[in-house]
Parts: C-alpha cells; structure tokens; sequence
C-alpha cells in the first residue's frame, strides 16, 4: 500500500516538512519497512476468514476451475498461509509494496508481487482476480476510499472481498472510552503509545465501527453479505473466554469481518 504524508508549519509551505534537530523524520513508508513494526495478524482471525472465503468459493475440481485469490497487504505471509490450508486448491498471491515484508512472505507463499494500491495501481487486469483478502489494512491507509474503487477495478464481477480490520467499538473499548482511556487500537504517534494500554505502535490510522464498515464498503460498490466478528490476540489471557463470547454480536467484537461481492 501507499500511505503518504506531509507536515506544515506557520510561514512553511505544506510541502515542507518541518524538521527536528534530534529526530530524523520518517513517512509512513519508513514506518512500514522497519522490519520490527509487526505485520502479522492472529492465526483465529485468519483462519475465520478464510473459512467464510473457501464457504464462497467452494472447493476446486473438474468442473470448477481454481479461483484467483489475492492477498492484498499480505505482510510476512502468514494469513495466505493459514488460508492455504482450507481453500482446497486455490491460487493465492501475495501482494504487498514493502520489500521487507515479501521477503519475509517469500518462503510460505508460491508467489509474491510487489503492488501499489494507488499511484499507478496493482499489477493485475481489470477483472482479473475472483477474490481479495484484505485483512487489517484498511485501518493503515491514508486514501481507503482509492484503496478500495482498486480492490474493485481488479475484481471480476460478483467476485469476492474479503475484509477485516480492528473494531472501534469492540465490548472493552466501549469502557476504556467512558473512563477517559483512548482506545485500543488507536494511536496519535507513530514513536510511543500514549493514553491507552499496550505498547506496541503498529501505525494504526483510521478506525471502524460494525456500522461505518458496512456502510464504506457498500459505498465503494460491494454488496456486503456477511459481517462478523473475530477474537484478538492481544487481549489478556483472562478476558479471551468474554472476547470470543463477544464475536456472537460483530457490532461488539474485537476484529471486524467483512464479505462483500462486487456488483
């Protein structure tokens, strides 16, 4: 993906970005290649998701050809690879922009591509793939709206998309809010977390409700079939029996699953 950035200050224009004297300043594309900022997701959301997928698809055979399936922002592989286990026989790319990242996704997958979702696009045809999982890269994009209408160009029709992202309203957030607690999931730096529990900064920039996730897909041209919800894996040992409890309500549970088809 292509996050971008810029900083302004009084009397500089925005193309000027304003510079410590101790700090070097990093984009977000820095942000990304520094191969200690985490770039895999939870085995229970992965394989959640690639059972709602391998559900759409159905198995490949003789008298149904394998799917195309892209992993848009695959990071180190791992979700592609969970998925492989249960998507019997289907074709799966991995595509991400970060060269640290492919590296690391090289040795699971059987095909890695390097692709953009903005500036020239992904280097795939119009039409050309039958589904897309895009998990938890949504919540990283500065332009998700161009990220998606990409996801669509790339898609056949009635193809599938597969997306997932962290929940806003997730049960325990909704109380760290009334007490005054930023969020989890939610940053306001890219050095440190501040405010809220944890203390790893993955670059989390937009965040979603069950609502609003429903609404942006079906804004960007998808029909949404499913929403459903998915445990984390950063939630403290103690509280996961209530975090899996929680993925019966989506509107309440820590990770978001979306299944749309394009129309």
């Amino acid at each position: 993906m292509t996050p971008s950035s810029n900083g302004s200050a009084a009397g500089k224009s925005p193309e000027a970005p304003v510079h410590s004297p101790t700090r070097p300043v990093l984009g977000l594309r820095d942000f990304y290649e520094d191969p200690t900022v985490p770039v895999a997701s939870g085995e229970a959301r992965s394989l959640r998701q690639a059972r709602m997928l391998a559900d759409a698809l159905g198995p490949a055979g003789p008298d149904r050809p394998a799917a195309t399936v892209l992993d848009v922002g695959c990071g180190d592989g791992s979700a592609a690879a969970t998925a492989a286990r249960v998507l019997n026989g289907h074709r799966i790319v991995g595509v991400d922009w970060s060269q640290d990242a492919l590296r690391r996704a090289a040795p699971r997958l059987s095909q890695v591509v390097r692709g953009e979702l903005t500036g020239g696009g992904l280097p795939f045809a119009s039409g050309s793939a039958d589904a897309v999982l895009f998990s938890e890269v949504v919540e990283h994009l500065v332009d998700p709206d161009s990220a998606l209408d990409e996801l669509h160009r790339v898609l056949r029709p009635g193809g599938h998309l597969m997306l997932s992202t962290p929940n806003l309203a997730a049960w325990y957030n909704r109380g760290l809010l009334l007490a005054g607690v930023q969020p989890v999931f939610s940053e306001v730096s890219l050095r440190r977390i501040h405010g809220r529990p944890g203390s790893q900064v993955v670059g989390h920039l937009r965040l979603y409700t069950a609502r609003a996730l429903r609404e942006f897909v079906a804004a960007s041209g998808f029909e949404v079939v499913t929403v459903a919800g998915a445990p984390f894996h950063g939630v403290p040992r103690p509280l996961r029996p209530l975090d899996r409890l929680a993925c019966r309500l989506p509107s309440l549970a820590s990770i978001l699953l979306v299944h749309a088809r394009k129309v």
